[in-house]
């Protein structure tokens, strides 16, 4: 099967031809070009299928066809993924324009957590808020966590299903996911993409007293807390660059105080997440980081690793090379691992699955 496969960021727009489960093309540009969709569909118009990758799927377990009704409930979730879902929406909507005899399928990050237990799935909030099950831990990066656990097992040579690791997706977004059974257990990230983790530009979990103290000392509206808090938190907030981590190491290479705090802070909440996802696993078989930042700075990760020995994970050399590979010296007694990232596969598997189902339906 022919799948073009439209992967929305935060920043830019990544579009892959996927024949038959293989990588034939790519594309990226930044979203400030408002022509390239057209231009790149037009491009690739052979095709059997379109996938197109949204951060929040709400209560959706599995990839769908995209109809009028779908897209009208996804809409609905764009509060929840201000920085992605606007995006993959006006995508949809572009490529069913375009070409409207072509099948669309939507795969949603958020249903490889599905399956997570109430105890990781529940905030411990009033029973009149939970009881409609909405208000509740999504989890983001699924179809990252996803790719990484099944290339991971290929390296280890092991069953994705009996493998029990932990994924830290390190790029603009940060997340890290506990794996177990093939699914996510526990997640950083819950009922939208900014806890957890420092991010690029997103402030990951910030103690929610804190918040409500600003809002009542500098009167602001919820929608001026959510811009502060997507968009000028994390690694730009602290540092006054624009989040991308090579601007804050470059500064704090020149001995800025606030890039090298900001870099502290960095690594000590991606670790903290780290530690706390392992108390999920009965026991650690690897710790896999996928994610720009994983495949572009992997010294960062090397630093990263360097923390985790109490994981019974030990730093190796980390040579920039663009393959998937163990990352931890001879002997570690837990092999950490590097995958690049791949949704584009994820993607297409995802579009590949659903219309199978139609078919048989």
């Amino acid at each position: 099967m022919r799948v073009l496969t439209l992967n929305p960021g935060s920043s830019s727009m990544k579009v892959s031809l996927v024949v038959d489960g293989t990588a034939v093309g790519w594309t990226a540009w930044d979203l400030a070009d408002p022509g390239a969709v057209a231009q790149t569909i037009r491009r690739w118009s052979d095709v059997d299928a379109i996938a197109v990758r949204f951060v929040h799927g709400g209560a959706l377990t599995a990839p769908a066809p995209v109809g009028d009704e779908l897209l009208a409930s996804l809409e609905q979730l764009t509060s929840l993924a201000p920085n992605h879902q606007p995006l993959s929406l006006e995508v949809t909507r572009a490529v069913r324009r375009l070409l409207p005899d072509v099948p669309v399928v939507a795969c949603f990050d958020t249903a490889f957590h599905a399956e997570m237990p109430e105890s990781a799935a529940r905030y411990p909030l009033p029973r009149a808020w939970t009881t409609q099950h909405r208000l509740r831990r999504y989890g983001f990066h699924g179809l990252s966590c996803r790719h990484a656990l099944h290339r991971t097992a290929e390296l280890l040579g092991r069953a994705p299903d009996e493998l029990q690791l932990i994924c830290a997706h390190v790029g603009a977004g940060v997340s890290v996911t506990a794996i177990r059974d093939g699914h996510g257990v526990d997640t950083s990230m819950g009922f939208t993409p900014l806890e957890g983790a420092m991010m690029a530009t997103r402030s990951g979990s910030v103690d929610p007293g804190l918040l409500l103290h600003v809002m009542q000392t500098v009167p602001m509206s919820p929608a001026e807390m959510a811009d502060a808090l997507f968009n000028h938190s994390g690694l730009a907030g602290m540092s006054g660059t624009n989040g991308d981590l090579r601007q804050v190491l470059a500064a704090a290479a020149r001995r800025e105080p606030d890039a090298e705090v900001a870099l502290d802070v960095y690594r000590h909440r991606l670790l903290r997440e780290i530690g706390a996802a392992a108390t999920s696993l009965s026991r650690l078989d690897a710790v896999v980081f996928t994610g720009g930042v994983a495949e572009y700075q992997p010294e960062v990760i090397t630093s990263v690793i360097e923390g985790l020995g109490v994981l019974g994970l030990r730093a190796g050399d980390v040579p920039r090379t663009d393959v998937d590979r163990i990352v931890t010296a001879a002997g570690s007694p837990v092999p950490a691992l590097i995958v690049l990232p791949r949704e584009e596969l994820e993607l297409a598997r995802g579009a590949e699955d659903a219309l199978s189902r139609l078919a048989v339906a």
